[in-house]
């Protein structure tokens, strides 16, 4: 299940958390959130720009206690039972310092561009049609059949653990299976697959809860013709935090966001994940939908107090 577990790196630091039955118990069950429902009108739709920076930005004491050089990330992807990468990331890139801008600026880990590799050959990932993908003949017919993009969400795995050395805990962030996605995006050649799970925020952020969003893109690099084989090239791997208003949450908060994540509630049961999934997306929509129309009744009511103050100067001129 996780081939990255075979570096001797790894064999140690599994071995500093507790072992591999800890480890496999703490990192196959995925992270589930019911707390989704809890907070959405407890006070934050009304005024959130009523918090202080103090409020939203967290206890920096906390945080004292938390470094960037203790989280490792475990990765592994695999296409049809098939493992088609494997990294692992020692700390957490551009945070050295307590001061550094790392903590005030959005968090993100671009893995493919940090991740320590064991070689060279390693550094490009493809799939191919040997690998089981179908070929295309043209972008055209893949973007009114999407024969491709259905064999990428239904085929592709996504395991991300994080482990934390200094309290000894580790926790897989990510859905397993795709939760959504993006064809021919940026470019006709490009597809964004997302995975990713609901994390606590308590005491942390207004917002109570964040998603972890974890993108994997691929770029067709030539396609299928008269013996042109189709090749998709493996060219974002990356962690980002976001909270309920889309916002990227800083690296201040995420480090505590983290850590909170690897003690949350985990469940083996898949389709409790995907349900704590939905529910954010759809807390999430209300949210939107509430902003929009509080925002139309501001506007309605600007108009109206345009109009009347229009009437009641001609009537007082007249």
């Amino acid at each position: 299940m996780w081939p990255s577990t075979n570096r001797e790196d790894v064999k140690s630091l599994i071995l500093l958390i507790g072992g591999f039955r800890k480890f496999y118990a703490d990192c196959f069950p995925l992270i589930v959130n019911k707390e989704v429902t809890e907070y959405q009108w407890n006070g934050y739709l009304e005024n959130p720009e009523e918090w202080t920076e103090a409020e939203y930005y967290g206890d920096t004491v906390e945080l004292e206690s938390i470094s960037p050089l203790d989280f490792v990330s475990i990765v592994d992807i695999r296409y049809k039972d098939k493992t088609i990468c494997s990294k692992v990331l020692w700390g957490i890139p551009n945070a050295n310092g307590s001061n550094s801008w790392f903590h005030n600026c959005p968090f993100r880990i671009d893995l493919l561009n940090y991740a320590a590799r064991d070689d060279d050959s390693e550094s490009e990932v493809t799939l191919t049609v040997s690998d089981g993908l179908p070929p295309i003949t043209s972008m055209e017919k893949e973007r009114k059949d999407g024969k491709l993009w259905k064999e990428l969400r239904d085929g592709l795995r996504l395991s991300w653990i994080v482990v934390n050395r200094k309290v000894k805990q580790a926790a897989n962030l990510a859905s397993w299976s795709p939760l959504g996605g993006q064809r021919h995006w940026p470019t006709d050649k490009d597809f964004v697959i997302r995975f990713g799970s609901v994390l606590p925020a308590k005491d942390i952020l207004p917002c109570q809860v964040v998603e972890c969003i974890l993108i994997m893109k691929f770029r067709v690099v030539n396609t299928e013709g008269e013996g042109v084989e189709t090749t998709l090239k493996l060219t974002e791997l990356s962690m980002q935090l976001e909270d309920m208003e889309g916002a990227h949450v800083n690296g201040r908060n995420s480090l505590l966001i983290l850590k909170e994540a690897l003690s949350c509630r985990r469940s083996k049961n898949y389709s409790e994940v995907l349900e704590s999934c939905r529910l954010y997306s759809k807390v999430q929509s209300e949210l939107k939908e509430e902003k929009m129309r509080n925002e139309s009744r501001i506007d309605r009511l600007c108009i109206l107090s345009g109009i009347a103050a229009f009437v009641t100067f001609w009537y007082y001129i007249l």
